[in-house]
C-alpha cells in the first residue's frame, strides 16, 4: 500500500472487470436504474481516468468520485468499486463503470500433469469438439449416445445449461442494438452459475459473446461481424446441440495446464506480429525434432490502438522470457533453443517456470530436417487437418494446426470477387492459390512484401501461411524462404538464416531476382470456379445478429422469395428451405392476452437460427476442402 501511495497519478484506459463482478452489480440495480444504465456508461466512459497505483479514479462531479481498487489490472469483487455519492452503493455509477470497463479474461492458473485425472483428459484435453456435427453412421451415433448416457448432466447443471440458452437466445433476438447492459449483465450472471458447476466450456462461451458484443456496439477498430455471429453460434451450439448428444464436452477446466515434457531441442520459424485493440506483442513458431509446433510468445496490453505496431515491433528484439538466454524472439526465429524442465500446454505455448533452463543452439534452414518434413504433407491433407482443428476449442487446438507449409511459383497479382485489395496469385502443384497479407496494419511489413513479391512473377518460394477457409484455396501469408531448387528464388542476407517473417522484416529489391522473360500466364479471375451463393445465407444470419430478430420479421417481401428460390436453382435446396423456416420463425412471434408481443418466446427462432448457421458452417467447410482437390 506504502507502494501505491508513492506511485504518482497517471492518466489512461480503464481497468479490467471480472465477468462475475458485472454480474453482481448490474443485477443489483432497481428496475428503474436498469432502463437508464447504458445511458449512463455512455456519458461514463468520455470522463477521464486517473490511475494512482492500483486504484482508478473518475470524477462524476464536484463532489463525488467513483474509484476502482483493481491489483494487476483487474477488479476482482463488487466491493472493490466504491462511490463517494448519497445512494451508494445501489447506485448507477458502479453499474455504469463495471459496464464501461472491458471483460477481464479469464485466469488461468498451471497445474501439473499427475494431477490431471484421465477423465480430465477424455473429456477436456482430446474429447470431440462442441461445434462438430452429429456423427452420420449408426455405430458413431450410438457410441455418441453411450457417452451421453454415461455422462449425463446432473439436474442443476442442465438447469444451468438451459438458463445460458435461454439467455443466448434473448441476446440473439435482441441484436446488437438491443443487447444492452442490462441483457448482457444477464447473460454473464448465467454464465458466472454455470461455471461454478464446473460447466466452464460454455461458461466461456457465454463471456466471448459479450466481449464480442461490446466491441460491436463500440464500433472497436478489431470488431467483426463474423466473429460476433461465430460466437453466438457456438453458444447456441454447445447449449442445444453438445448438451443433448455429449455432455462431457460441457464440463471443461479453469485452469490452463501445462505439462513437464522433458528436454526440447527447439528449430525456430517465423516471428508473428500480434496486433489487436487491446494487445500487442509477438509469438514465435518452433518446431521439435518430432514435428511437433509450439509458440514462444510476449504479449502485453496497451491502451493506444494507434502504437500497437510499434509495440510489437520492439517485442520482436527483447529477449525471451525464458529461462536466463539472452536470445531475442527474432534470434529464436532464425535460430534454435535447448530446453530443460520445459513444460508446455495442450495448446503448444511453451511455459517460463523457475525449473525450466534454455540455451540458445544453431538453427536449420527450411529445406532441411527436421523442419523440412512439414513441406512433405500433401497440400489437402494440410487443409483438412486445418478444418478439423476449427472444430476443436481454441485453448485445446494443437500448435499451428491452422498453418500450410507449401511450395509455390508466384504468377502475379489480380483483382478477385470478394477481395477489397489484389491479391497474389501462386501455383501449388497445379492449384491456384490466393495469397493475402496476414494483417492489414500500415505499420506492418505485409501488405508492403506482398507488392514487392507481387512483381516478380515466376518467383519460386516455400512459404508458411494461416488457411483462409474460402471456395477458393486461400492463405494468409506470413513467412517465406527460398527454395532448394537452383530457381529463381530470394537471395537473401546471411542474419536472415534463409527466411523472412513477413510481418517484421521488410524485403528489398535486392533479396529478388529479376522477372524472368517468360513470365508465366496470371490466371484472370473468369479462370476461377465461381463460388455457389452462400451468401444468399450468410447475409440474413449476420443480420439477424445486427439487427435481431425484428430484422429478419420486417423482410418478408418478394426480394426474400426470389433469394430463397436462388439458392434452390444453385442446388442449394437445404439452403433454401432453411433460409425460409429462419424467417417464418422471426416472423411468428407470440402475444399475450392483451395483444402485445412476448418478449421471451425466442426457443423456436434461436433454433432456426442456429441450425441455419450450422448448415453454412458445414457447406463451407466441404467448399473449401473440395477447392484444394487437384481434380
Amino acid at each position: 500500500m506504502t507502494e501505491n501511495r508513492a506511485s504518482a497519478p497517471s492518466t489512461g484506459p480503464w481497468p479490467a472487470v471480472s465477468a462475475e463482478v458485472v454480474a453482481e452489480v448490474v443485477s443489483a440495480l432497481s428496475e428503474r436504474l436498469r432502463k437508464r444504465l447504458d445511458g449512463a456508461a455512455a456519458k461514463l466512459a468520455d470522463r477521464p481516468v486517473v490511475r494512482t497505483g492500483d486504484e482508478w479514479t473518475v470524477r462524476i462531479d464536484e463532489e463525488a468520485a467513483l474509484v476502482l481498487h483493481a491489483p494487476g489490472g483487474t477488479v476482482r469483487a463488487a466491493g472493490d468499486i466504491r462511490c463517494t455519492c448519497l445512494l451508494a452503493p445501489g447506485c448507477l455509477h458502479r453499474a455504469a463503470a463495471v459496464t464501461t470497463a472491458p471483460l477481464a479474461e479469464p485466469e488461468h492458473r498451471t497445474e501439473p500433469e499427475d494431477r490431471i485425472e484421465p477423465e480430465d483428459r477424455t473429456g477436456t484435453e482430446c474429447g470431440p469438439p462442441s461445434a462438430a456435427p452429429a456423427p452420420a453412421t449408426p455405430d458413431a451415433q450410438d457410441a455418441v449416445a453411450a457417452g451421453a448416457a454415461e455422462h449425463p448432466l446432473t439436474p442443476p447443471e442442465a438447469e444451468a445449461v438451459d438458463r445460458l440458452r435461454r439467455a443466448a437466445a434473448h441476446t440473439l433476438a435482441a441484436g446488437v442494438s438491443g443487447a444492452g447492459s442490462v441483457l448482457q449483465a444477464e447473460l454473464l450472471r448465467t454464465a458466472h452459475q454455470a461455471r461454478l458447476l464446473g460447466l466452464h466450456r460454455p461458461a466461456a462461451l457465454a463471456t466471448t459473446v459479450v466481449t464480442r458484443l461490446r466491441a460491436a456496439r463500440a464500433a472497436e477498430p478489431d470488431h467483426r461481424l463474423a466473429d460476433l455471429a461465430a460466437a453466438h453460434r457456438d453458444l447456441l451450439d454447445a447449449t442445444t446441440v453438445t448438451a443433448a448428444t455429449d455432455p462431457r464436452t460441457l464440463r471443461g477446466t479453469a485452469r490452463q495446464t501445462y505439462r513437464e515434457v522433458g528436454s526440447l531441442r527447439l528449430y525456430g520459424l517465423f516471428a508473428e506480429p500480434v496486433v489487436t485493440a487491446t494487445h500487442a506483442g509477438v509469438a514465435v513458431w518452433t518446431v521439435d525434432a518430432d514435428g511437433s509446433l509450439a509458440t514462444v510468445s510476449e504479449i502485453t496490453p496497451h491502451g493506444d490502438p494507434a502504437g500497437a505496431a510499434r509495440l510489437a515491433r520492439a517485442a520482436v528484439d527483447r529477449p525471451l522470457r525464458l529461462g536466463e538466454t539472452s536470445l531475442s524472439h527474432r534470434g529464436l526465429a532464425r535460430g534454435g533453443l535447448l530446453l530443460q524442465g520445459a513444460t508446455r500446454t495442450a495448446s503448444g505455448r511453451l511455459g517460463a517456470g523457475a525449473a525450466v533452463r534454455a540455451v540458445g543452439a544453431a538453427g536449420v534452414d527450411w529445406h532441411q530436417p527436421p523442419v523440412a518434413r512439414l513441406w512433405q504433407v500433401p497440400a489437402r491433407a494440410q487443409v483438412e487437418r486445418a478444418l478439423r482443428a476449427e472444430r476443436t476449442p481454441y485453448e485445446l487446438r494443437a500448435a499451428g494446426s491452422d498453418l500450410l507449409f507449401l511450395d509455390v511459383t508466384l504468377l502475379g497479382a489480380r483483382t478477385v470477387p470478394g477481395s477489397a485489395a489484389p491479391v497474389l496469385l501462386a501455383d501449388c502443384a497445379g492449384l491456384t492459390v490466393l495469397l493475402q497479407a496476414a494483417q492489414s496494419h500500415p505499420q506492418l511489413a505485409f501488405a508492403a512484401n506482398l507488392a514487392l513479391l507481387a512483381a516478380v512473377p515466376g518467383l519460386r518460394l516455400r512459404i508458411i501461411g494461416r488457411l483462409e477457409r474460402a471456395a477458393h484455396p486461400r492463405l494468409h501469408l506470413l513467412a517465406a524462404a527460398p527454395t532448394p531448387e537452383p530457381e529463381p528464388t530470394l537471395t537473401l542476407p546471411d542474419g536472415h538464416r534463409q527466411r523472412v517473417s513477413l510481418g517484421f522484416e521488410p524485403l528489398q529489391h535486392a533479396d529478388l531476382p529479376p522477372a524472368p522473360p517468360g513470365r508465366p500466364a496470371v490466371p484472370p479471375a473468369a479462370d476461377l470456379p465461381p463460388q455457389p451463393p452462400l451468401h444468399l445465407l450468410a447475409r440474413p444470419l449476420e443480420q439477424a445478429v445486427t439487427g435481431g430478430r425484428s430484422a429478419l420479421s420486417t423482410r418478408l417481401t418478394r426480394s426474400t422469395a426470389r433469394e430463397e428460390d436462388h439458392l434452390r436453382t444453385a442446388g442449394l435446396a437445404t439452403a433454401g428451405h432453411l433460409l425460409a423456416a429462419l424467417r417464418t420463425a422471426a416472423a411468428d412471434q407470440q402475444r399475450d392476452t392483451f395483444g402485445r408481443l412476448r418478449t421471451d418466446d425466442h426457443h423456436a427462432y434461436a433454433t432456426a437460427w442456429l441450425a441455419a448457421a450450422l448448415y453454412r458452417e458445414e457447406l463451407a467447410t466441404a467448399l473449401c476442402t473440395a477447392s484444394w482437390s487437384p481434380t
